[in-house]
This record gives structure tokens, sequence and C-alpha cells, in this order.
């Protein structure tokens, strides 16, 4: 979009909002981040564009045209260019200020800022921030494990072959033991969607991405588990292979939700 006006916006980044690819940070599944935009949580998705419009003002636009964004974000991912273009028929909603943190900013118009609340509007009139760092919770902790997940190799190489559990002193750390219990319930009662999702991995392997109330888990099928809580601030706990974890991660694999091919 063009900011030839104040009305118009200039995209700066967009990302996925489906049961299968939903920024964390907003959320433990699919219908919690949907909840924290005002949105419903339909099966189909939305795509979330970030921009400013021509006052500098930070806008995210949500659009049911999935497939749109879904091309956009490929084209960037591999250094083409794209232009996100969403039909004014496509937006379902048009929220002040940004969930995520955005780095760069529109040229030619003023710096980001919120834009001023329009008390004649309807919906959420608090703009939208993204989490703070200094401090740390669900969100956080979220974050965290996304960052696990992208540099698997680098946080796998920290942890010894035969690890089963983290030891705190001298004794076994309990809450592991809780969250892995938690975790298999989902086997037993489905969660809402996105509790479970799988992405890619190298070879055969699946990258599973688990979250529940306090705690995030990110593994590989083929390998380990790393657990994050939101009691233990900055720590990360993994948990061995063993005799347990194999058959967890398959199970879980095959309930899990996968992004589109």
């Amino acid at each position: 979009m063009a900011a030839e006006d104040d009305d118009a916006l200039y995209v700066l980044t967009a990302v996925l909002l489906t049961p299968a690819q939903f920024p964390s940070v907003l959320g433990d599944d699919y219908p919690e981040a949907c909840a924290r935009l005002g949105l419903e949580p339909y099966a189909e998705g939305y795509g979330l564009v970030l921009g400013q419009d021509g006052s500098g003002a930070r806008w995210t636009v949500a659009t049911d045209d999935v497939t749109l964004v879904a091309c956009a974000v490929a084209a960037w991912d591999c250094g083409m260019e794209y232009d996100l273009s969403p039909s004014e028929r496509s937006v379902v909603a048009a929220l002040p200020g940004w969930p995520l943190a955005v780095a760069v900013a529109a040229p030619g118009v003023p710096a980001p800022h919120d834009p001023e609340p329009d008390e004649g509007s309807d919906g959420p009139q608090e703009a939208l921030v993204p989490p703070v760092t200094e401090e740390w919770g669900p969100a956080q902790r979220r974050l965290g494990a996304d960052e696990i997940a992208l540099q698997w190799a680098a946080w796998r190489q920290q942890v010894e072959e035969d690890v089963e559990f983290v030891e705190t002193g001298e004794k076994p750390n309990e809450k592991v033991r809780r969250v892995l219990d938690e975790v298999r319930a989902y086997l037993e009662t489905p969660p809402p969607p996105g509790r479970v999702r799988s992405a890619f991995a190298s070879g055969d392997a699946r990258t599973l991405r688990c979250d529940g109330p306090g705690w995030s888990m990110v593994a590989r099928t083929d390998d380990i588990a790393f657990l994050l809580l939101d009691d233990e601030p900055g720590e990360v706990l993994p948990v061995g292979r063993g005799a347990e974890l194999p058959g967890l991660l398959e199970a879980l694999d095959g309930m899990a939700v996968r992004p589109a091919a």
C-alpha cells in the first residue's frame, strides 16, 4: 500500500495468524492469540499486516486473505520483493499499535507512534504493544521457546547426550515430571488448536512446539526436548529421550496441527 495520505499504509512486515502458525507471543494457543486481538478464531485464520499510516501511526491490519500474506512472507524470506496490498474487502480489522516488535520504520513519514484513540469507534481502544523484554512471564517464556526452535543446533550442543532430567542441586527437578504429565494429558483430552504444533525439521524429523499453563516445550521427534517455565525465569530445562519421550513425541506429532504445504 502506498502512503499517499493518512489513511493509506506503509507495509513494514506481516505474519500469519492460523492454528498452525501464529505469533506465540500472543498466547499459548490460537484462540488465545485471536482473543488478544479481538478476533474470532476462525479455522482458516488471518494474515496480520503491520505498518504505518501517512502520519506515522502504527497499525495492525487483519485480513482474511491468508494466501496473499503467506505468499508475501515466503517471498520476503527468499529475499524477493512482493507488493502486499490486501483489498479493502478482505480487511477484517484495523487495530492501533503493533503486538510485535518491529525494528524498521517507513521512510518519509513521522517516527512510529501510536494513533490517538478514536472514541467513536468500536472495538479495543488501547493500542497493541509488544511485550517488555526486561521482565519474565508467559510472553517471554514463549519467545524463548521460539528462539530455541530457531537455533536448535546451538542449544543442542550444550546438552550431554545421556541427559535424562535436569538436576537442581542433588534432587531431580519435579517440575519436569509435572509438565510431562500435562503434555501427555493432551493425548487424552485434546487442547485448544495451536497448543501442539508440528513444523518441518531436517531429514524425516519434525520440530514440535507445545504450550500450556505456565510452560512451553520445544522438541524434535528424533531427539530430546527443552522446557521453559514461568516460575523458572530464564532457565531452559532439557529432557532426555529415555524410555518415555520417543513415544510421547510421536503421539504428539500425530495430533499436532501443521502448516499448509
